[in-house]
């Protein structure tokens, strides 16, 4: 495998980039640069007067930057990517497409905290050179503020009762460990509720505690905050027949992609014009969200929660 390859397997490869009907002279913009695997394909199919920008935060991506004079990387957070665009002078684009959540890399990387499958500093930045980590989170919002972002970025139904018991934990010893968050955390995930053990229980207590680790990765990363800002860039710089295609693994994070494809904001708030027609500034290609092939999921199993949907300017 190449470096890129090892740093993240792409996922829904061919079916996101066929879906921004790449023309060969027009200018792209992938916002999750990652292993560069979308950017790698987006510039196969385009021409020599074409152009690709792409963007990541993770100075470790910079490694896979592709040497193409039709190639520009951008080191930030995609929510900027409207005033970027303006910075170099482009005024509309052709397509965007975005892999959400986190990348095999940072899975596979002991030492950024993001997985549970390891014992390591509780950090989870996707910028290592910036904010706060998981465990100034953990150990510095108040028991309420932990118990709101474990409900509404992890879905826990026992958020409050989880939030107290690290309140009580960090005052006898910092939590600043994947192990230690786990060993405070865990009796309260791996409760079986009058169930049937086994396999089917583990199943249930490994969701649970990728719920816990998935909002605090998203709290400190604003993961939410960065999509609505980038998805509404994205309306503003897509010429009219643009595509925008985007995977998401998360309901969160779907429920916003789904909504400014369909009326045009990430509530869904559907606006109208004084004939009482529907105004949105997209139109969903397809009517079911694609998913990857059981061939895909069993290769590449961060890709079996993943949903991609295309929209066009209309």
């Amino acid at each position: 495998m190449t470096t890129a390859e090892t740093y993240h397997v792409p996922v829904l490869l061919k079916e996101s980039v066929d879906g921004l009907d790449i023309q060969p002279d027009g200018v792209y913009v992938d916002v999750t640069f990652g292993g560069g695997g979308h950017s790698r394909e987006i510039l196969s199919r385009l021409g020599p007067e074409g152009h690709l920008y792409s963007f990541d935060q993770d100075a470790d991506a910079e490694k896979n930057i592709v040497d193409d004079d039709r190639f520009t990387f951008v080191r930030s957070n995609f929510r900027y990517v409207k005033q970027w665009m303006r910075f170099y002078d482009v005024d509309h684009i052709d397509g965007l497409l975005g892999d959400l959540g986190v990348s095999s890399h940072h899975f596979d990387d002991a030492q950024r905290g993001f997985s549970f499958r390891y014992d390591a500093p509780l950090d989870m930045r996707m910028n290592k050179r910036a904010g706060l980590t998981a465990a100034d989170v953990v150990n510095g919002y108040s028991e309420e503020q932990l118990a709101d972002i474990l409900r509404l970025y992890g879905e826990l139904k026992n958020a409050r009762q989880v939030a107290a018991v690290l309140v009580k934990a960090r005052q006898q010893q910092t939590i600043d460990t994947t192990g230690r968050l786990l060993a405070v955390a865990e009796p309260l995930l791996s409760r079986d509720r009058g169930r049937k053990g086994g396999p089917a229980a583990a199943s249930r207590e490994k969701k649970e505690v990728a719920k816990l680790f998935q909002a605090l990765r998203i709290e400190v990363n604003h993961e939410m905050d960065a999509l609505r800002q980038m998805l509404d860039g994205a309306c503003q710089l897509l010429r009219p027949g643009g595509r925008l295609s985007v995977i998401t693994y998360h309901s969160l994070e779907d429920r916003m992609v789904k909504n400014i494809m369909r009326a045009g904001n990430v509530e869904g708030r559907l606006e109208q014009d004084f004939f009482g027609q529907a105004v949105a500034p997209l139109r969903p290609i397809g009517n079911k969200v694609v998913v990857p092939s059981d061939e895909e999921q069993e290769q590449n199993p961060r890709s079996r929660s993943a949903k991609l949907r295309i929209a066009e300017r209309v």
